[in-house]
């Protein structure tokens, strides 16, 4: 699914605020909240110098260092895209400076939607879904459900003996029979940040294709008495498998002409 169709967690006066995948708060849409102020965008705010000293103070509070940041250090609580999605990210806590920057209102209107975002509030959810298209309801809903049974696989997993790596042995396992690539190659093929939640960018289809991958792998699990990561991630990739051989049987079967 599209970043512009799907349901956004965080809506600030109708506006959608993304979150890259570092979650990092997009500045631009806040600015936006705001009205458009001239002179205020978030290039020109984090040109301040009391700016610069609140960026000082958050990487402290993240590196445990006073000085001589990395690069590395200065991405995760700030950085600059182009292209699709591209603005000015930052650590939740300059995003919150910058929304009282723009207009003291709005900086409580923004920490209270991040409050209710922190607690998993469900009436947050549901709030937006009722902005949202009939599309995007699917699509949350079956995110919704492909997330209860992630739970339900991952149990069987620990309960059978996997442990550290063999979960994400035991997932990429599915992704590459059933979607034909791992997850950083499926990320890298669909243009998306290296950390993304790939689940977040799939289909309805793709959503309820693993829902029943993880299903039938766990049946086999629980069945054949499957140990440890490796059993565990073959059995992951044998019912992928199945699900994607009975997918492509059904698609050839329609293609074929009716007597």
């Amino acid at each position: 699914m599209s970043e512009h169709s799907k349901p956004s967690d965080l809506i600030i006066r109708g506006q959608a605020v993304g979150q890259d995948g570092d979650g990092l708060i997009r500045l631009n849409d806040i600015w936006t909240a705001a009205g458009f102020t001239k002179n205020q965008r978030p290039g020109d705010w984090v040109r301040l110098p009391t700016t610069l000293k609140r960026i000082e103070r958050v990487l402290e509070l993240i590196t445990g260092k006073s000085r001589n940041y990395t690069k590395a250090d200065i991405v995760r609580v700030l950085k600059t895209r182009i292209g699709s999605g591209g603005g000015t990210y930052a650590d939740v806590r300059l995003a919150l400076d910058y929304a009282e920057y723009l207009n003291p209102k709005l900086a409580i209107e923004v920490k209270e939607v991040f409050l209710r975002y922190k607690a998993a509030d469900p009436t947050l959810a549901d709030e937006i879904l009722e902005r949202a298209s009939p599309e995007a309801n699917r699509w949350a809903g079956m995110r919704a459900m492909t997330r209860s049974n992630r739970n339900s696989y991952t149990l069987t997993l620990k309960t059978h003996g996997v442990a550290e790596k063999g979960y994400m042995n035991c997932t990429e396992a599915v992704y590459q029979a059933l979607l034909g690539g791992k997850s950083y190659q499926l990320r890298a093929q669909r243009g998306l940040p290296p950390k993304t939640n790939l689940r977040d960018h799939m289909s309805i289809d793709e959503l309820a294709y693993i829902m029943a991958a993880e299903a039938l792998s766990a049946e086999r699990i629980e069945e054949e008495a499957r140990q440890g990561n490796i059993q565990c991630a073959d059995a992951s990739s044998i019912g992928a498998m199945a699900i994607k051989q009975a997918i492509e049987a059904d698609r050839r079967n329609r293609q074929k002409p009716m007597l």
